[in-house]
């Protein structure tokens, strides 16, 4: 806080007349709340004699490739939410069996590798998964919070894949390993772009961003998969999760709400590549996971991906920490 304070006095300050301010001011509120308008617009339906124009144009100017798609005629989606969230042909993304991480859905790499370049505790509040108070300084010190993690320290380093996807991007994001979830936290936010390029600018944009974050583990400890709402885009949907509400204007952005999966009815085991929600338009994936030191990653910034693909080298990984996690896990995504 002291370095931050030094930091505004620091700033040299123009004074702006009154209105000036107010204007300012009335224009960021109508932005945001024009953000989350737009969603129920591009869910409305549109006319079959419109659609080849509205839809075609779309998939025109983002490469939609509707070949992969299930189904490949547009004028059979009745509005833009129903085309940015195409199912696609099985046999158009096979999983990489040899890959104990796979990329969750089609996009590009904005980040992979060792560390954060954010802060965790604000990113994914106060750890209390892992039996760890929120008042011993985890969420205030990060290097605490990045232990508080870590359930082997002598072997694993945490890790993180940051993953853009694009307007024409497959908008259905996957389980991108075999793991089980204990935990859901949803902040609301802001709907700042996620763009590479508007990102850049933004060191802790992703703190900022409306998200969901689900934690839990896998066969080498913590493990954790976010999703960040973007521009026009805080709508976000788990398969599972029914009781998850994204996208609501009410909600201050400085809270955050919890849900524990635990008890009967709330075993959510998933495998890697299972169905596991979505997003409208355009978003971000953050895997935040506990990795073995001599992991080594099989892609780099700026690579394009696509769902299923190998995020970690094969041959990084053996089995000598596969417990009962993995073999619980069942073939068809989800137990409940």
């Amino acid at each position: 806080m002291a370095s931050f304070t030094r930091y505004l006095r620091s700033l040299k300050w123009t004074p702006l007349p009154l209105g000036v301010g107010f204007a300012v001011i009335a224009a960021t509120q109508y932005r945001h709340t024009r953000k989350r308008e737009m969603i129920p617009e591009i869910d409305i339906e549109l006319p079959l004699w419109c659609r080849s124009t509205v839809l075609g144009s779309y998939v025109r100017t983002f490469g939609c490739d509707m070949t992969e798609a299930e189904v490949e005629d547009i004028l059979q989606y009745n509005s833009l939410s129903s085309l940015f969230r195409r199912s696609l042909k099985p046999s158009s993304r096979p999983v990489n069996a040899a890959s104990a991480l796979t990329s969750p859905v089609d996009g590009t790499i904005l980040q992979a590798g060792r560390g954060v370049t954010y802060s965790l505790g604000s990113f994914l509040g106060p750890n209390i998964w892992s039996g760890v108070s929120p008042d011993d300084g985890a969420t205030a010190d990060d290097s605490c919070y990045h232990n508080s993690c870590i359930t082997d320290p002598d072997a694993n380093e945490l890790h993180q894949v940051v993953l853009y996807l694009a307007p024409g991007d497959y908008h259905r994001f996957h389980s991108p390993a075999d793991w089980k979830v204990i935990h859901r936290r949803h902040f609301p936010g802001e709907l700042l772009s996620v763009n590479p390029s508007f990102a850049a600018w933004i060191p802790n944009l992703f703190v900022l961003n409306e998200r969901v974050a689900y934690i839990g583990t896998w066969k080498y400890g913590f493990f954790s998969m976010t999703a960040v709402g973007a521009t026009n885009v805080g709508s976000v949907k788990t398969y599972f999760d029914e009781d998850l509400r994204t996208n609501e204007r009410c909600r201050p952005s400085c809270t955050f709400s919890d849900k524990t999966f635990e008890g009967p009815g709330h075993n959510f085991t998933f495998s890697k590549g299972a169905p596991f929600g979505e997003f409208n338009l355009g978003s971000t994936i953050v895997l935040l996971f506990e990795a073995p030191k001599n992991s080594v990653m099989s892609v780099l910034p700026g690579q394009k991906i696509k769902m299923g693909e190998a995020l970690l080298a094969p041959e990084t990984f053996t089995d000598k920490t596969a417990g009962s996690d993995k073999d619980c896990v069942h073939n068809k995504g989800v137990e409940r």
